[in-house]
């Protein structure tokens, strides 16, 4: 396991402010208030310890596969349904998202291997993960990925709790199944938007592993 690389900042921020937190209560807390002293000290440390396990990055052996769709990023399966596109294709389309808590390990990747063809951000609101116009309103990225002329859209959705998104691809770029293809902080969602025919091998409320789990056959 190792730590992603946009939790650097992050961390080294976090351990200042819990050795300074911790350093002032042993000085000025713990000598009259022991009790209280000591539950500052270890609650510090336990969300010291939770913001290093959000960045870190698991060893995993991904799958691989020119007809499988792997799950973009660790999470539960919430939605499968058509629905109108609304970004890049028009018709119906097949959404498949997955909600990530501020548990689950937070870098996405390519969930098929493909050229770039639609890289885009777009500003907007950070409605709770699980509302149904998250994947409309909610601050996005999203990317298009084409394989042998089969395309399939997927959405980096912001949350109530996450309020940056990082994404690492533009188009032309040529990307292989399961690497990296950006970074949500802090729990959120992920969409994709499938051809309407392609086999799911997901249920509702499944829980799915980043580069692991196939969510589907096209």
């Amino acid at each position: 396991m190792r730590i992603h690389k946009e939790g650097f900042v992050t961390i080294l921020l976090s351990v200042i402010v819990v050795a300074a937190v911790n350093l002032l209560t042993l000085f000025f807390v713990t000598p009259s208030y022991p009790t209280l002293g000591w539950i500052i000290m270890l609650g510090t440390i336990g969300l010291l310890v939770f913001i290093l396990s959000f960045f870190r990055i698991p060893t995993r052996t991904h799958a691989v596969g020119e007809d499988l769709i792997v799950a973009p990023c660790d999470g539960t399966v919430v939605v499968i349904e058509e629905v109108e596109a609304d970004e890049y294709f028009s018709g119906k389309r097949l959404q498949l998202s997955i909600f990530m808590s501020p548990l689950n390990v937070h870098v996405n990747r390519n969930p098929v291997d493909g050229e770039v063809k639609y890289s885009q951000y777009h500003p907007g609101k950070f409605l709770v993960a699980w509302h149904p116009k998250s994947s409309t309103e909610n601050e996005r990225h999203s990317v298009v990925y084409d394989l042998d002329g089969k395309e399939v859209l997927v959405k980096q959705i912001a949350g109530a709790l996450a309020k940056r998104i990082v994404n690492y691809l533009k188009p032309g770029m040529n990307v292989k199944q399961g690497d990296e293809m950006g970074f949500i902080k802090f729990g959120s969602r992920v969409d994709l938007l499938l051809p309407l025919g392609t086999q799911i091998d997901v249920k509702i409320n499944q829980k799915v592993k980043g580069g692991v789990t196939i969510l589907g056959k096209w």
